[in-house]
């Protein structure tokens, strides 16, 4: 069971909603985003990679797989890459099990 959330921005995206999503039963979280430099919102990337990096690391520490939580900076013209990152986490999710 595959489901997306779509935000303006990676810089929008706060902890809490990553931490709700894994206590509400996700196996994995795939953010995708704009390269770092081509963001609309300036920095929204570069902030969203500083607290991606900050809570990976502490979902390590509670017993989180970092496969299960996973950051790729993809822009619109490059659909077969989005299509091959997705297909990828939902391999690598289905390979590990669930998370609960």
């Amino acid at each position: 069971n595959v489901r997306f959330i779509r935000l303006m921005c990676t810089g929008r995206i706060e902890p809490e909603f990553l931490l709700k999503a894994f206590q509400s039963g996700a196996d994995g979280i795939l953010i995708l985003g704009c390269h770092p430099g081509d963001c609309h919102y300036k920095e929204g990337n570069y902030n969203a990679l500083r607290r991606f990096y900050l809570l990976r690391r502490m979902l390590i520490q509670f017993g989180v797989g970092e496969q299960r939580l996973q950051l790729e900076w993809i822009s619109a013209c490059e659909s077969d890459k989005f299509v091959e990152k997705i297909s990828n986490m939902v391999k690598e999710i289905g390979a590990i099990g669930p998370f609960h």
